[in-house]
């Protein structure tokens, strides 16, 4: 993808990155989010909306979050420019997760982006959702200074689960990830047999804090084998296993906080053994990064905290706030991105023509900034 307007007009970029904010977008799967950013990565305003009407499905209804984006965003998107104490005319540019997502929410946040900015004549920014996870961590502000590259994302959420060693904006190298199910998807099928509510990877969490992480003995799929790749579907079949005899019955309160405690401590092992092969393949990274709603979990940071001094090593990871899905990740990508292309001598990019997509692989991140 070559940076270029339907129009054919190139954006000035000289002696700023923006000449003013960004409104930000992001409708990948189930929050509805928005955000404004300075051209410096300072947060104006950020409003998110979490879709509620999903917890009595037990899972995100795809349907259902298209349309509630849909009667969402138009309304979000006003509270939050007038939350920041700007005007539209304000706005230097406009983002929006483009891909990879669902596809109906991911059309709805790109459509608005794309004709806000149409109407002000401005740029649209399309983002690669997992390419603003990766970004998050040099936020201003969440580290005590601007992370260098390379260094290595351990993308951990209900969609993803991989290690990535993100050489600059941009470029972006997989070196593995989950052979079935998501981290943060095994996290919502433990607490769905275990009666918790949805999403349930933080229920598990609250739970697992009365549990014995050592009262069941879990497999740990995986764990010391070459390469960094994960597989959690047989962790969540020993867990079916284990409540077997239980069979219908209510299962005791303790019962179920040793099994959210045991499954909780299997997975923290996993990620930390995957974690650990994965800075074994990289050369001198310069940091240890999670990102995603599964970095939210306390237990995993603290493991992931210590793994990363064991290597002399920062550990960062966004504020919870800014784990999950949101709007503020997506505007930093953004800025990134024009960042990069400033850098390059490119004009900031306009994505008008680009279309949503399921799926976005992060190897084609580094087409926009092909020159010729």
């Amino acid at each position: 993808m070559t940076p270029d307007s339907l129009d054919g007009n190139a954006y000035p970029v000289a002696g700023a990155i923006l000449p003013g904010p960004l409104l930000a977008i992001e409708s990948s799967c189930d929050e509805t989010a928005c955000a404004i950013l300075a051209p410096d990565g300072r947060v104006l305003a950020e409003r998110l909306v979490s879709q509620e009407a999903h917890a009595a499905f037990g899972g995100v209804v795809p349907e259902i979050a298209a349309r509630a984006h849909l009667a969402l965003l138009p309304d979000l998107a006003g509270k939050t420019l007038e939350s920041s104490g700007l005007a539209r005319g304000d706005l230097a540019a406009v983002a929006a997760s483009t891909g990879p997502g669902l596809i109906g929410g991911l059309i709805v946040g790109a459509s608005f982006g794309k004709g806000l900015a149409i109407a002000l004549g401005k740029p649209f920014i399309a983002i690669n959702h997992i390419e603003a996870h990766a970004l998050s961590a040099r936020l201003p502000g969440v580290s005590d200074g601007q992370i260098g590259f390379p260094f290595l994302l351990l993308l951990v959420s209900g969609g993803h689960c991989q290690c990535l060693a993100v050489e600059g904006v941009g470029q972006y190298r997989r070196l593995g990830g989950t052979i079935d199910d998501a981290a943060g998807e095994a996290f919502d099928k433990v607490a769905k047999m275990l009666g918790l509510g949805w999403p349930g990877g933080p229920a598990l969490e609250r739970l697992a804090r009365e549990g014995d992480p050592a009262a069941f003995a879990l497999p740990r799929p995986l764990k010391g084998r070459a390469g960094c790749d994960f597989s959690f579907s047989g962790l969540k079949t020993a867990i079916a296993r284990q409540l077997e005899p239980f069979g219908f019955a209510a299962l005791p309160r303790q019962v179920a906080a040793d099994l959210a405690a045991s499954f909780q401590q299997a997975v923290a092992d996993v990620i930390e053994d995957r974690a650990t092969h994965a800075l074994a393949m990289m050369e001198r990274p310069t940091a240890l990064v999670a990102a995603g709603g599964v970095a939210a979990n306390t237990v995993l940071r603290e493991r992931l905290t210590a793994l990363a001094a064991a290597h002399g090593l920062p550990f960062v990871a966004p504020p919870l706030r800014l784990c999950t899905d949101n709007a503020v990740m997506v505007g930093w990508a953004a800025l990134e991105i024009c960042r990069e292309a400033t850098r390059l001598g490119l004009p900031v990019p306009d994505d008008r023509a680009t279309r949503p997509r399921p799926r976005w692989p992060l190897g084609e991140m580094a087409e926009r900034f092909a020159v010729g």
